[in-house]
């Protein structure tokens, strides 16, 4: 056996350089062939070209499947480029859209400020809505005008369809706009068409119900609910809503104003109107007492003992 595995080194060192040599010698002559510069060596050539490479497609194969699979991925990546910009665009155009939007409600909010009928003995300035109260016990908002633009307080307020309130406290450049909801609110109003006499008390609720209602039976859900006038409060005829029925059967109020979006209100100047004599101090601090005028001195206290003392 050791016999025969040196027998098969000794041929296969020797057959190896000759392989070795016979490859090379292959590989210069092919080489001095394509190198020299003859017609019938060239038409040689192209023969040999093309028999040899139309039958090579097999060994292409590979290389043709790298250089594709290269050009794809190269395209997958402008594609994911091109897909982030338009992504970008995207989150900016919504952005725009969102503004438009707000910008279109501002704008049908304002016309329809435009387009409520009033008295025409009626002025009104418009208004924008500051803030609100924050609190479940108060019901107000407050606006950026005030003395400077002539407001006075006790004058009413709507939005863009109804009621929303009545001035409350009147500082230099801001106002304070006690809301119908309010619980401190109270509001004279006729139900149509019925003709109706009633309260509207507010509870601190969207919904206020209908007190004191002459005949309930002539009153259905959907009459129509508008200001007297009663009190000189508010101008007679001044839309509040509608008349509701809540699951226990009470009625109460569907306001036309929208109190969830109050962001313009007009105020109406009622020069007509009863003077408010002591303004709400929502506003403006109470005034001191002039230095001049003494204060009011408080009667003697009578003895309960009845003696001379």
């Amino acid at each position: 056996m050791a016999s025969d595995r040196n027998a098969q080194d000794d041929f296969t060192g020797p057959l190896k350089r000759l392989l070795l040599v016979v490859l090379a010698l292959s590989l210069a002559g092919i080489f001095l062939l394509w190198r020299i510069d003859s017609p019938r060596v060239e038409r040689f050539r192209a023969q040999v070209v093309d028999a040899v490479v139309p039958r090579m497609d097999w060994a292409m194969a590979p290389v043709t499947a790298s250089v594709r699979l290269v050009r794809d991925f190269q395209s997958y990546q402008r594609l994911y480029e091109q897909n982030e910009e338009l992504r970008r665009e995207l989150r900016k155009m919504t952005a725009w859209k969102e503004a438009a939007l707000q910008l279109e409600q501002e704008n049908a909010r304002l016309r329809d400020l435009n387009n409520v009928r009033l008295d025409p003995r009626l002025t009104f300035i418009t208004a924008v809505v500051l803030a609100d109260s924050g609190s479940p016990f108060r019901q107000s908002v407050l606006i950026n005008v005030g003395s400077r633009d002539g407001i006075v307080d006790g004058w009413a307020t709507m939005d863009g369809i109804g009621l929303v309130g009545r001035v409350s406290g009147v500082g230099a450049n801001t106002s304070r706009v006690i809301l119908l909801t309010d619980a401190t609110s109270r509001i004279p109003a006729e139900i149509q068409p019925s003709g109706q006499r009633a309260l509207i008390a507010g509870d601190n609720t969207s919904a206020p119900p209908i007190d004191f209602l002459e005949n309930p039976d002539l009153v259905r859900p959907g009459d129509r609910i508008v200001t007297t006038g009663d009190g000189e409060v508010f101008p007679p005829g001044l839309l509040i809503g509608q008349v509701a029925e809540d699951p226990g059967g009470r009625l109460r109020v569907r306001l036309a104003a929208d109190y969830e979006r109050l962001e313009f209100l007009r105020v109406l100047r009622d020069h007509g109107t009863r003077r408010v004599d002591s303004p709400s101090s929502l506003i403006l601090p109470e005034e001191l007492p002039d230095a001049g005028v003494p204060p009011t001195a408080a009667p003697d206290v009578v003895s309960g003992d009845g003696g001379d003392g």
